[in-house]
């Protein structure tokens, strides 16, 4: 540990790579909103270059009524009645789309100038989006190369539009000039071992320097020069890209005197941060974290992550260590339990990221970790409340069907008996009693169907497949529909998964006939691999998903019913391209009942 705590506590690199590896959104502003330093992740978050940040104002990243709420409670901050705040809002990217962030506000009052540390944590997806800025960046870098060419004298010979710009030189006042036109005098040795390293067979990759322009200003420039060969493979000329860094090198400047701004930013994060060894031991760690254990950063320093894990998720967290230092990437958003100092657990998801040294070698982790406690507690809080709600929902309409049944129906029954008895009398009464015979009929077939409905006995007596069949059938009838019905299960299925699938299907059927335009739907139920499939396909009108995502009260109750029996449900639709939708349900096996599969059928 006495070897590696000042790297920790020293090192400006260290701070630098903490403020530029966090996946999260990190932002220093001044006490007026205006952004001094942001991070890599929070321009990527919003899809805006650093500069353009810069020249921003807080509150234009977000619509005007998440802004008003945000800037509100930043009023207070500023007037010191609080030192930090939390907040869910909207953001604006650059390209007019809208994301969710969770925003932490936190008030850095050690520095001599009080700042603001903000931290936006992308709640809309959790994605990384380092692919898309380093292509923005490279595109960008790329734009900016001089392209100069020279002869074996070392004069120059061609000069692009970009020289021009980063140089200040038109091409006819520099093609035919010394390249030292464009060295400071104090470099000319310098180029001097550059031309000695080409003339050898050499090649000079990224190698960065100064450079002279033409009104005597300096600038930063990566240099990679090359040998230019003729037709004979003799070297005639050498070739000079010069990439200007110069705002690059500033910046770096600027993070290395902003060095206790940035260690003020790990300390003080709204979030836990830590710093943790290849290995699984504790680097650093910051205050909310610290928090969050229970414990002082000393007395982490002499634990290991595995120590403060609890003991059965310390297996899947350790393999994901090793794989992130063996394949050199890093995750995000792990779950797994921790134990505080006094015993109890600790919900938290963590995030990390990988710093190597520049010959490649893994050197630690930054980690950022939340405390997930109160959104597990309440998310089993609402599962169990959501069963207990649908238990109630059944258990009503168990109590439902049997008064339809066993009240109704045979009181209906008994009056189609007395009218039949009217057939004695010789006058009008026997085709009138014929017809009222008739409709009570069909009025005991209707309120059989209801009953069906709500409670179906045929699935405890008929099995599951074979109880669905028949409903098929009747609901086709019903409806005056064609239902193609494939069934091939031949297993005894769990009470609670066969009354899954059965109000799922339901509930499909009837959101077909409502409004899919089509007079006949695909019913499939069959076994693959450890899951039962139920599909309902229909060729109809279909629907935008995302439209009706979250407001359809019949697809959030099918998903919360297949949820409860740890299955998945995959809706697929288009308009005008039908819809299907896909139920999927562990199961496992029972004994084989004495009766064949269903095979398909076609009902009306």
């Amino acid at each position: 540990m006495a070897q590696t705590s000042p790297i920790v506590t020293t090192s400006p690199e260290l701070f630098h790579n903490v403020f530029n590896a966090s996946p999260i959104g990190i932002v220093v502003e001044n006490m007026d909103g205006q952004p001094l330093f942001v991070n890599p992740a929070f321009c990527s978050f919003l899809g805006f270059t650093e500069q353009e940040l810069h020249s921003k104002h807080c509150v234009d990243f977000s619509p005007p009524e998440d802004a008003a709420k945000d800037w509100v409670l930043f009023q207070q901050l500023r007037a010191g009645s609080i030192d930090h705040y939390q907040l869910e809002k909207r953001y604006f990217r650059k390209d007019g789309s809208l994301v969710w962030g969770s925003l932490s506000i936190s008030l850095l009052k050690s520095h001599p100038s009080p700042l603001v540390i903000a931290m936006v944590e992308d709640i809309t997806a959790r994605k990384a989006a380092e692919e898309g800025r380093f292509r923005h960046t490279a595109i960008v870098e790329s734009a900016q190369d001089a392209i100069i060419s020279k002869n074996l004298e070392a004069r120059i010979t061609t000069w692009n539009a970009c020289a021009e710009r980063i140089f200040g030189y038109t091409e006819e006042e520099a093609v035919g000039q010394p390249i030292t036109i464009i060295i400071p005098p104090y470099l000319q040795d310098e180029e001097n071992e550059i031309l000695t390293r080409l003339k050898a067979g050499g090649r000079i990759e990224h190698y960065e320097t100064k450079r002279l322009t033409k009104t005597g200003t300096e600038v930063d420039v990566s240099l990679t020069i090359g040998p230019i060969k003729d037709a004979t493979g003799c070297v005639v000329g050498f070739s000079k890209i010069a990439h200007e860094i110069t705002e690059r090198k500033r910046a770096e400047e600027e993070l290395q005197e902003s060095e206790e701004k940035f260690r003020s930013v790990f300390r003080d994060a709204g979030i836990g941060m830590v710093i943790v060894s290849p290995d699984g031991r504790f680097l650093a760690a910051n205050k909310a974290f610290c928090e969050c254990l229970g414990y002082t950063e000393e007395e982490l320093r002499a634990r290991t992550v595995e120590s403060v894990t609890f003991k059965e998720d310390w297996p899947p967290f350790s393999q994901k260590l090793r794989e992130a230092v063996a394949e050199g990437r890093n995750f995000q958003w792990f779950e797994k339990r921790c134990l505080h100092k006094g015993g109890r657990i600790v919900n938290t998801e963590t995030s990390a990221s990988l710093i190597r040294s520049k010959d490649g070698a893994p050197r630690y982790f930054v980690a950022e970790v939340l405390d997930v406690t109160s959104r597990i507690q309440a998310q089993l809080a609402l599962s169990e409340m959501t069963r207990k709600l649908i238990e109630a929902q059944e258990q009503e309409r168990a109590r439902i069907g049997r008064e339809l049944h066993d009240d109704i129906n045979q009181r209906l029954s008994m009056l189609a008996v007395e009218l039949e008895q009217l057939q004695d009398d010789p006058s009008d009464f026997p085709r009138r009693a014929l017809e009222l015979r008739r409709q009570t009929d069909e009025i005991s077939r209707d309120v059989q169907a209801l009953s069906h409905e709500l409670h179906s006995s045929k699935l405890e007596y008929l099995g599951v497949v074979a109880g669905i069949r028949s409903w098929c059938r009747e609901f086709a009838e019903r409806q005056k529909i064609a239902v193609d019905f494939t069934g091939d299960v031949s297993i005894v299925f769990p009470p609670e998964v066969g009354l899954t699938l059965f109000r799922v299907l339901q509930e499909g059927l009837h959101n077909a006939v409502k409004h899919s335009g089509v007079k006949r739907v695909e019913v499939q139920i069959h076994k693959h691999l450890g899951e039962i499939h139920l599909i309902i396909n229909d060729m109809g009108n279909g629907f935008d998903i995302e439209m009706v995502q979250g407001n359809g009260l019949g697809l959030t109750s099918m998903r919360e019913r297949v949820r409860l029996v740890n299955g998945t449900i995959d809706i697929q639709s288009k308009p005008t391209s039908g819809t299907t939708l896909h139920v999927r349900v562990p199961f496992k096996p029972g004994p084989t009942p004495n009766r064949p599969p269903d095979n398909t059928e076609i009902f009306h």
